[in-house]
């Protein structure tokens, strides 16, 4: 039987790093490049929300204007709600339909990458949860050299999030990815052991 495995995480704790070594060995569905899809240009998903927000949400070739969109609803809690309701569903449906497609090789686990798996609900569907956890003050760097912010911009994305320690305490497995990358890829790989044949 093939095991649904959340991975997640705080913003800048490295979970694109532990999904890369996962994705090695295990299929990933990935939230953030399914959304990309369902928000690609001319996507009826992208049309409704050009159709909420104006034609300032899309740039000239069809894209969404992520960065204005960004910090719209970073700014706007009803922006975001809009936001929300207008993408959750068609992501959740498209998100499905790649765990299905992922089971037909019949893998022993299919790793669900979310950065707000706890947020959305996913964690409900998963047989076991990672946490990618970080250190503060590297979490702090990283997200500001990322993202070029300000330390007080980059703590507000960080304080608008669900504390990492209430995702580590729903956790089953966390996966520590502060400084040391072959300290990550160990605990990684001893992790798979547990999964795979």
């Amino acid at each position: 039987m093939t095991k649904l495995i959340g991975l997640t995480g705080g913003i800048a704790t490295g979970k694109s790093t532990v999904s890369k070594l996962l994705a090695t060995k295990l299929p990933i569905v990935d939230a953030d490049k399914i959304a990309w899809q369902v928000e690609g240009p001319g996507q009826p998903t992208t049309q409704k929300i050009v159709a909420h927000f104006g034609q300032q949400a899309v740039l000239a070739d069809g894209r969404l204007n992520r960065p204005w969109l960004g910090q719209l609803v970073f700014n706007d809690a009803q922006a975001l709600q809009a936001l929300t309701a207008i993408t959750r569903l068609p992501i959740q449906y498209a998100m499905f339909e790649a765990i299905v497609a992922a089971n037909q090789q019949q893998p022993d686990a299919i790793i669900l990458d979310v950065p707000l798996l706890f947020e959305s609900g996913w964690q409900h569907v998963c047989d076991q949860l990672l946490v990618v956890t970080a250190p503060p003050a590297v979490v702090l760097q990283r997200l500001m050299a990322r993202n070029h912010l300000s330390q007080q911009a980059a703590q507000a994305r960080i304080d608008s999030q669900m504390p990492l320690a209430q995702k580590v305490a729903r956790a089953d497995v966390v996966i520590d990815n502060g400084a040391n990358i072959d300290k990550t890829k160990a605990a990684v790989l001893k992790w798979l052991k547990t999964i795979t044949k």
